[in-house]
């Protein structure tokens, strides 16, 4: 099985992330290709870079390769609506004919399959971007009870963000007893201490990386097996590994 991934230019996280995912998978490969976005805001320039043609373009590339499904490791619907992202998959299908899909949306199917309607929030953005984020979940019927966000702009300066900070931003949101965490990011280093920090506050942390994955998966070959390590996202799932 092959999944291919749309990757932002200057992450530099969610590549190795996805490989350590992954990494017990032993018939799943991961390819990537990426499109240019270095900055994170509502201005005319940082919006026009998720202009579906380049990431149509990076799909393509993706198709040469004969991926099972392509998924757009990004999280720009958070700001721009879930409905980019649901039209960035209709179209990826009708251009390549693989089945698509992307993180924010297998957020939003997990949070709706498990009754999770009020959720904590943790972010590296502005205070403009989580303020559009936060309307958009409240839009989809999701209300955010809790956030934290860091006031970063630089999408490569959110790869350098240590662990520590992280921990102690899901911890303050958790404080809150939200339904969930959702950690709203594929260039922060949340999701090696998703299992630890949900066994310590007693709830579900969603992180963006691992939902790619877990969305990658599900498209390609309709279930997801059990993947140890990176949380409650892939509890209960009983079927064997590809």
């Amino acid at each position: 099985m092959r999944l291919g991934m749309l990757t932002p230019s200057s992450n530099t996280v969610l590549e190795p992330m996805t490989g350590r995912i992954v990494a017990g998978l032993s018939a799943v490969s991961v390819h990537y290709s990426r499109f240019r976005v270095t900055q994170i805001g509502l201005d005319p320039a940082a919006l026009r870079q998720f202009d579906e043609r380049p990431m149509l373009a990076a799909a393509e590339l993706l198709a040469d390769a004969k991926v099972d499904a392509i998924s757009w490791n990004g999280t720009s619907a958070g700001w721009l609506g879930l409905d980019s992202d649901r039209r960035l998959c209709e179209r990826i299908r009708a251009v390549t004919g693989i089945k698509a899909s992307t993180s924010v949306l297998t957020l939003f199917e997990l949070l709706a399959e498990r009754c999770e309607r009020r959720i904590g929030l943790v972010t590296p953005y502005t205070d403009d971007v989580q303020s559009a984020i936060i309307l958009g979940f409240a839009r989809e019927g999701v209300e955010v009870v809790a956030e934290r966000h860091l006031g970063i702009r630089d999408n490569f300066s959110f790869g350098e963000v240590p662990e520590d900070m992280l921990s102690e931003g899901i911890g303050e949101v958790a404080s809150a007893r939200p339904d969930a965490v959702s950690v709203l990011c594929t260039n922060l280093a949340a999701a090696p201490v998703v299992a630890e920090l949900e066994r310590l506050h007693g709830v579900p942390i969603h992180d963006s990386i691992v939902c790619a994955v877990y969305g990658a998966l599900k498209a390609a070959c309709g279930e997801v097996p059990r993947i140890e390590g990176f949380g409650r996202m892939f509890d209960g799932c009983d079927r064997q590994r590809p």
